[in-house]
């Protein structure tokens, strides 16, 4: 009789097993909370590793919105946004520019034109600390 009971622990053991296997594919699947209010999460799955939703990329830092100017590189893009500064002397604003170098995930795959949201991020490469977020409009 005790055969039986020990038999009947291992099976439910397996069983067991077999559930957390299934609960880990799933959690993968979904996407990750970012900490920021998205309006246009992605709708694909990648398996990009530094993707902030599908990947182990924590966000931290300052939060721009631009416009790309390149994608010609390989999951990155050029992110550019023009702004007004004041020089007291003459009493005057100069238009200035900024560009920044950020990873574009495959799930997102920001193109040229697009109007996109970046993110501060640990150093991905020398000079690449961004990472986009969401697409805020495309280019047509």
């Amino acid at each position: 009789m005790a055969e039986k009971i020990r038999s009947k622990k291992s099976s439910n053991a397996e069983v067991k097993v077999e559930k957390k296997k299934t609960e880990k594919k799933v959690e993968m699947v979904k996407i990750g909370d970012i900490g920021i209010d998205v309006k246009n999460p992605p709708t694909e799955v990648c398996n990009d590793d530094k993707c902030p939703y599908h990947g182990h990329l924590k966000i931290r830092g300052r939060i721009f919105q631009g416009v790309v100017i390149s994608d010609k590189m390989n999951k990155t893009v050029v992110v550019g946004w023009e702004y007004l500064r004041m020089i007291k002397k003459l009493n005057r604003y100069m238009r200035c520019r900024t560009k920044v170098i950020a990873h574009n995930p495959p799930c997102i795959n920001a193109r040229e034109g697009d109007i996109v949201r970046i993110a501060e991020c640990r150093p991905l490469s020398k000079t690449k600390s961004f990472v986009v977020i969401e697409v805020v409009k495309r280019a047509q």
